[in-house]
């Protein structure tokens, strides 16, 4: 992006995991980036309070910019912090803004497997945000990656842990899900590059590492780099739910009825997807930084 008129863009969830790579990836392509943030004081770069479900703040966040990228995400839902709130209607708020401002470019991430009919308010709520970000701004680019690694991340920082001190691992179903993890630094070139390349414009890419692995191998991985042997432990979902239900009291629960919904289907990129390779980036295999993300074996 080299347009002068282009220069300045703001990020929505610009501190979160994903976040950070994009601003860090935006500064490093010589954009100035304005973060959007609930809390400013965390932002790593110049940034302005907003909350993608108060409009008043979400218009200021996105007067004078160029471009928009909408990198928020929500795990765990907390009293009116919902999936609908944040991805759907959020989603819509920051779009519909945007096309008001009179903004070039939209990049909006959501995730592979976004449908309307899942059993997950989670996909649902994200598949429900891709119909109201189209609705308002046509041309936006909807970005789907599959799960994020890198270092600080929730799946092979968690699996590390449980494989240092527990003997035992429990596995979702009998660990068969596939999944295509893909690097969180991959992802923020895609917005970056998206940005650039006129094509992207209303295109839909669905964004997976090299590999196509299941959760047990995933595992396996993690041991092996740790040098550990343990137990692994099929669990039918039935007792994860189960679980999850009696875990969500919790102001933080460690595992939600969503989650588990989410590992019983594969997330992988579909066959006539658009992908990473049309945008210019080579994935990165987990294999190839994975020592930084779990650390030392023993």
């Amino acid at each position: 992006m080299t347009d002068n008129t282009r220069r300045l863009v703001t990020v929505f969830g610009g501190t979160g995991f994903l976040g950070r790579e994009i601003v860090t990836g935006l500064a490093r392509a010589g954009l100035d980036v304005r973060v959007a943030v609930r809390r400013p004081d965390l932002a790593p770069a110049t940034a302005v309070a907003a909350d993608v479900r108060d409009e008043a703040s979400v218009k200021r966040a996105v007067e004078g910019v160029s471009a928009v990228v909408n990198a928020v995400g929500l795990y765990v839902e907390r009293g009116d912090e919902t999936f609908e709130a944040v991805h759907a209607q959020g989603a819509g708020t920051v779009a519909g803004h945007a096309a008001q401002a009179g903004v070039a470019r939209v990049i909006h991430v959501s995730g592979i497997g976004a449908d309307p009919r899942s059993g997950s308010s989670y996909v649902r709520s994200r598949a429900k945000g891709e119909a109201l970000v189209r609705e308002a701004f046509p041309g936006a680019t909807i970005l789907r990656p599959s799960v994020l690694f890198g270092p600080g991340d929730a799946m092979f920082g968690a699996l590390a842990a449980i494989a240092r001190r527990a003997p035992v691992i429990p596995l979702f179903g009998r660990g068969e899900t596939r999944l295509q993890p893909v690097h969180v630094g991959d992802v923020a070139a895609a917005v970056v590059n998206s940005l650039d390349d006129p094509s992207a414009e209303g295109a839909t890419y669905e964004l997976g590492g090299p590999d196509i692995v299941t959760y047990r191998s995933l595992v396996d991985l993690v041991l092996k780099h740790l040098g550990k042997r343990r137990v692994l432990l099929p669990v039918p979902f039935p007792v994860w739910e189960v679980q999850a239900s009696l875990l969500g009291v919790l102001p933080n629960p460690p595992l939600t009825r969503d989650q588990v919904t989410l590992m019983k289907d594969d997330n992988v990129v579909g066959p006539d997807a658009l992908t990473l390779a049309d945008l210019g980036i080579v994935p990165t295999p987990v294999e190839a930084i994975l020592p930084a993300i779990i650390g030392p074996a023993g």
